[in-house]
């Protein structure tokens, strides 16, 4: 699954601490079985013959289900999983023969999420047929079975789709809905006869059953977890292209199929990539990617196994809006995606606790691959800011380990977060470049051919790695994944004799809110160089390492960035290395700043070096070095919120550093700049907007202005920028023109955007009419969540409140897994210290107590930044003063 970047707000911080070592597999395994969520062991699923009719028009649905299953020790009583469902019929009997047992009695806890089949007598050990007949319900946010309105030039239209993960397949079938229960899917639908009808597996059979209905047969699935069941239903086009055996498609709303002509390429490219790399083909005989309308505030795509689904504005490529970051995007997402086909649905976590196992490992190999079949990208620096994202969750009282102990179905919507995915991807770096590509790529193929269509824990892809590296490796594996956070490598000297220097370094913990916090060990492999020479390799165990690296001059730690940990240079190493600063490779100058960043705004060196950094950073830097800058000075812009005199300085500064980058850059693309140049233009119109520079403020409107007579004033390139300047500054009259455009869209990926501009304007005015506006049902059931949250990036206090005062509607408008993160997110980059004893008073009535963790995670991020308002801005005030600003 691929989180939406709406739901970054929620990733800031985070804290656990466990001792090295803690879980062994084994009890990792066993934390598992004992879960409170988890069903009875003595029953298990073997297949499931489902028969479901919709009435999309009622949301409502008919079921029966046959599961065949296994008794594994005698039990009167069967229990599975099941929610919002009314059963009438309901048989049992031995899976051969024609004897019948009585019909069973049927309870339901609502709670629970359960229904327990009784019988008056112990079945024996066996296989049976469980038979059912239900009704259910359709949903209007994406889990379950939901509906989405969107509009067309022909009118309103209705589409059907499923999202099951991580606990919603028992909304659709009655079932064991964990993911070590897998079981084979053979599913059949009752549809209007001019609609198309998807799922996991291609149609067996179709037959026309008049009165405008068709029942559609779709092939037996593969064994598989619940979650990974998929089902969708509507106007439908379908492009398909092949690889080998393989039939790859995308299937859109009607009329948008070549829209979704790059995300086919994409996933022609990356399944014949993967097909390689595991070693194991593809075992489907197709492989969709279904475009939906809509958005969540929990994930923007989601993997089920040979039907992908993904939401528009992450999957097609509108022509008069989309960017070439969109473009980057769409890659990556599919790239993740389809990764997860291998790590995720052929082979499985077997609980939560290692769900990482799925998001960790896709991120990565989306990363890896991206970068080598779009090498004029660029993307290999995108790994330090993911790495950037899991260190300011990881460094904060409220994180976790990457094996994470997860009992309830909130805690598991919860584990979805930077650590399991940006932490594993950024584990799986460093492992991967300690190992050696070749080895670990044998590993994974190994651990492909002995789980296939199985369920595993972290232990059993370590012991196949170990196997094929011949290497150690589960000793640092445990380090960085069974306890929580970021290692600390200080570099207490660096001293060059004979052409050689000697490196002294220790290990210590980063930590931006417990300064007196006891460090934890850590194995950490650094990679380290002079620079110009080459790199050397170490282990730093026991807190303490020397190395002697060839060569003298400036010292680069964490040579490549393949490391995951801060490092912390003494004076005189870090006065060379930013002396040197312009002459290093880009990757390090972005992990350089990344650390100055961090270790400033937590007060382990002068919060200045970073200014310092910046304002020695040639004009010609990579984009992304200038792209990191832009992204700086906008956080510290925004921490200087509310003290205009300050901020104003500030600014100054800042549009001065910033205004010749985009001078060189240009308003306009040249036919020879690189993906990342045209990136960054945009990056930088946005940031000279927030940081009020009247001149790109001034020629965004006129613009904006311009293209009713002059359709190239704005390019679609820069649209989106374009709007984005016009609404976050506009007055009255600009918003109410803004609001006429989303009422008369008929496009959904553009008219969605245009709801979530109406909720960027700076006017409080404007903002609270955002607020209302959502609560209306004119933006669409799926659109006013992200309006709010949207509101909230601006004006946190004023969207939390609202959000709280209206908790009974808003509730309706904010799918049911990302409650308990959604709302203290709203609050998240609250100046106020008041807004923490808010979450806080908020978390206690309506979240349960084991699933705070998104609430308390808020509350201290709002403590860290009134500390770095606090403390940390004086010394940026005295900086700017001596440098003239």
């Amino acid at each position: 699954m691929r989180r939406t970047l709406v739901s970054a707000i929620a990733l800031a911080l985070a804290g656990l601490s466990v001792p090295v070592l803690a879980q062994t597999p084994a009890a990792s395994s066993s934390i598992a079985r004992q879960a409170t969520t988890q069903l009875p062991r003595d029953v298990r699923p073997v297949r499931y013959d489902v028969a479901v009719v919709p009435h999309a028009e009622k949301l409502a649905f008919d079921g029966k289900v046959t599961i065949t299953l296994e008794v594994l020790e005698p039990t009167d009583k069967i229990v599975l999983n099941a929610v919002d469902m009314t059963f009438s019929s309901v048989k049992l009997a031995p899976a051969s023969g024609t004897a019948a047992y009585p019909a069973p009695q049927v309870k339901i806890d609502a709670q629970a999420q359960t229904a327990t089949f009784s019988v008056p007598q112990p079945l024996p050990v066996g296989q049976y047929k469980l038979s059912m007949d239900y009704t259910g319900k359709i949903g209007t946010q994406a889990n379950g079975l939901f509906a989405i309105d969107y509009d067309t030039q022909a009118g309103k239209k209705r589409a059907l789709y499923t999202q099951f993960e991580n606990s919603d397949a028992r909304k659709f079938v009655p079932s064991w809905d964990e993911p070590n229960h897998k079981a084979v899917f053979d599913l059949t639908v009752t549809v209007p006869a001019a609609q198309m009808a998807v799922s996991n597996m291609p149609m067996a059979e179709s037959a026309d059953l008049g009165n405008g209905l068709k029942r559609v047969r779709f092939a037996a699935s593969p064994k598989m977890s619940t979650y990974l069941l998929f089902f969708g239903l509507g106007d439908f086009d379908r492009a398909t292209a092949k690889v080998g055996d393989t039939e790859v498609g995308v299937v859109t709303q009607k009329g948008k199929a070549d829209q979704a002509a790059f995300a086919l390429e994409a996933s022609r490219v990356v399944l014949k990539e993967y097909n390689d790399y595991f070693g194991t083909p593809y075992p489907l005989p197709k492989l969709d990617n279904v475009a939906s309308p809509g958005r969540s505030q929990f994930f923007a795509a989601m993997e089920n196994w040979g039907a992908i689904y993904t939401f528009e504005y992450a999957m097609l490529m509108d022509p008069s809006i989309s960017t070439q970051a969109d473009k980057q995007g769409i890659f990556s997402i599919a790239a993740h995606e389809i990764a997860h086909q291998w790590f995720g649905d052929l082979v499985t976590m077997s609980w939560w606790d290692d769900l990482w196992l799925n998001e960790g490992f896709a991120s990565w190999m989306a990363s890896r691959t991206t970068e080598k079949l779009h090498p004029e990208w660029n993307t290999k620096l995108y790994s330090v800011g993911s790495r950037e994202s899991a260190m300011n969750r990881d460094a904060v009282a409220t994180t976790h380990p990457v094996v994470q102990h997860v009992e309830t179905v909130e805690q598991a919507s919860q584990a979805f977060d930077a650590i399991t995915y940006s932490k594993g991807e950024a584990v799986i770096h460093m492992l991967e470049g300690y190992v050696g590509a070749d080895a670990w790529r044998e590993g994974v193929r190994r651990y492909m051919k002995a789980h296939a269509y199985g369920n595993t824990v972290s232990d059993d892809l370590w012991k196949q790695i170990e196997a094929a590296a011949d290497k150690p490796i589960l000793a640092i594996a445990h380090d960085f994944t069974l306890q929580p956070g970021v290692p600390l490598i200080r570099v207490e000297s660096a001293q060059c004799s004979g052409g050689k220097t000697a490196l002294k370094l220790s290990q210590d913990e980063f930590t931006k809110d417990r300064p007196d916090k006891k460090p934890l060990a850590w194995r950490v492999p650094v990679i380290a160089q002079t620079l110009g020479g080459a790199p050397v390799r170490t282990i730093v165990a026991g807190g303490k390492a020397d190395m002697a690296l060839p060569g003298c001059g400036p010292v680069v730690v964490n040579a490549g960035q393949s490391g995951y940990y801060r490092t912390l240079y003494a004076p005189q190493p870090f006065k060379a290395v930013s002396e040197g600063f312009a002459n290093l490779e880009p990757i390090d100058q972005l992990g350089l700043m990344n650390d100055v960043w961090a270790l400033g705004l937590a007060g382990l060196q002068p919060a200045s070096d970073y200014l310092d950094l910046a304002k020695s950073t040639p004009i010609d830097a990579d984009p992304q070095i200038w792209a990191d800058i832009a992204g700086s000075f906008a956080s510290l812009n925004a921490y200087y919120r509310g003290d205009n005199a300050r901020q104003a300085t500030f600014r100054k500064f800042a549009i001065a550093r910033l205004a010749p980058v985009f001078e060189r850059v240009g308003w306009e693309v040249r036919a020879d700049e690189g993906d990342p140049t045209t990136i960054l233009r945009a990056q930088l119109i946005e940031t000279l907007s927030d940081l009020g520079d009247e001149k790109t403020i001034a020629e965004a409107r006129r613009r904006h202005a311009a293209e009713k007579s002059d359709p190239k004033a704005v390019p679609a390139e820069l649209r989106k920028t374009i709007l984005s300047v016009v609404a976050k500054h506009a007055d009255a009259a600009t918003w109410d023109e803004l609001h006429a455009a989303a009422k008369a869209e008929k496009t959904p990926l553009v008219k969605d955007e245009f709801y979530s501009l109406l909720s960027s304007a700076d006017d409080d005015m404007l903002a609270k009419r955002a607020l209302d506006l959502a609560l209306t049902d004119e933006p669409g059931a799926t659109n006013s969540a992200d309006m709010i949250a949207t509101v909230s990036y601006g004006h946190p206090d004023m969207a939390f409140d609202y959000a709280v005062a209206h908790r009974t509607d808003v509730d309706k408008l904010v799918d049911s897994t990302s409650r308990s993160s959604w709302y203290p997110a709203l609050g998240n980059s609250s100046l106020d210290p008041a807004m923490a004893g808010k979450i806080k008073a908020y978390a206690d009535a309506h979240i349960a107590a084991g699933s705070r963790r998104a609430a308390e995670t808020a509350i201290a991020n709002i403590a860290y930044r009134s500390k770095v308002r606090k403390e940390r801005l004086p010394e940026v005030d005295a900086w700017l003063k001596k440098n003239g600003a």
